[in-house]
């Protein structure tokens, strides 16, 4: 499980804030009635909107596994810091480092205002938005780190990995025995086709990892920010497509609830690329169809760690999460090992007539 600690109440973040080096100018006079909770959107965070200052604060709830508080901030700093750049993320306004009080540390972000994505419409947003991600220089490998760097074995074996990774978990997992089949014989193909890529020439680019749709804000104008950066690393652009879009993804989030239909997935898609042009769009476009088969059972696998470890998730002393955000964590993990919906699913590249090519 991953580790829960202390969470601070809003008396104790706005004296954190109002004496922090990092904050203390920007957040001098914070009290506790300054700081709002914001509706629960994920279990690995809480957010507070500070009152009259256009800034969020991000503290970690839950910690990942076996890992280092300090390092997993200093990660999710700078994931906020390369990205920003692109003009379709938060700017990071101050980081404030793991102390007494805030054993995970917390970052103070911009506030978006806007609202989740409606879609199917505003699917050419997102599709703006990743294109403006992605199109960001891409550092030598040497300035790389700390974020991971999946050019050095490529993103599909990099995205093996990570799914390999969940094996002992999946041994473990009760699932229906069609199911079990199915995610077999589709590691089989992923084990194949890593291994018929490898060396082959790849998009790389800053991706951001978790671009499921809940994961985004639309403003008023139209334009679509994404806004939880802790995931991102140095990627293929097509695996952010399809998590963006897979139907694992698009009824993941409370706010989003929807089954795109293959016209809307296509039209989705022709969004990015006709964003980024016909040069970068032809070196990506033979990765598209596979990296939406990788990246659905990089999250099916996924989903066999939190099947079980749903069910014993609590928040930490002084901090109880959402009752029915856990709720619909645990529907939505079962749901998608519904063996019907596996097969539905898997229909898209292994039907008589596949609709993404």
């Amino acid at each position: 499980m991953p580790s829960a600690f202390d969470f601070p109440d809003a008396a104790t973040l706005a004296a954190l804030l109002s004496r922090d080096p990092a904050s203390a100018d920007l957040m001098r006079d914070t009290r506790a009635g300054d700081i709002l909770a914001m509706r629960e959107k994920g279990i690995a965070h809480r957010h507070f909107r500070l009152r009259r200052t256009g800034m969020v604060l991000r503290v970690p709830r839950l910690l990942r596994w076996s890992a280092d508080p300090a390092r997993t901030l200093a990660y999710e700093a700078e994931c906020f810091r390369r990205a920003a750049p692109s003009g379709a993320t938060p700017a990071l306004r101050a980081v404030l480092p793991v102390q007494e009080g805030l054993p995970g540390g917390a970052l103070l972000v911009e506030e978006i205002s806007g609202l989740p994505p409606r879609l199917p419409d505003e699917l050419p947003s997102l599709a703006e938005a990743l294109a403006l991600l992605h199109a960001l220089p891409l550092p030598p490998p040497e300035a790389r780190s700390p974020l991971l760097d999946h050019a050095a074995v490529g993103p599909v074996a990099a995205t093996l990995a990570v799914i390999e990774s969940q094996m002992a978990a999946f041994a473990e997992a009760a699932l229906p025995h069609e199911t079990r089949g199915a995610l077999e014989e589709e590691l089989t193909w992923a084990r194949r086709f890593a291994g018929e890529s490898r060396g082959a020439e790849q998009p790389i680019a800053l991706v951001g990892t978790d671009t499921h749709p809940g994961n985004f804000l639309v403003r008023a104008d139209g334009s679509a920010v994404f806004v939880d950066l802790e995931k991102a690393l140095y990627g293929s652009p097509a695996i952010d497509l399809a998590h963006a879009s897979l139907f694992t993804s698009t009824t993941w989030d409370r706010d989003v609830q929807i089954a795109l239909s293959p016209a809307e997935i296509r039209a989705f898609y022709r969004c990015y690329l006709e964003r980024v042009g016909p040069k970068r769009a032809a070196r990506l476009q033979p990765w598209l169809a596979p990296s939406r088969r990788l990246t659905w059972l990089r999250t099916m696998m996924w989903a066999t760690r939190w099947r079980g470890k749903t069910r014993d998730v609590s928040g930490p002393p002084g901090d109880t999460i959402d009752a029915a955000l856990l709720a619909h964590v645990r529907s939505r993990v079962d749901a998608f090992f519904d063996p019907n919906r596996v097969a539905a699913i898997r229909s898209e590249w292994l039907g008589d007539s596949p609709f993404f090519v």
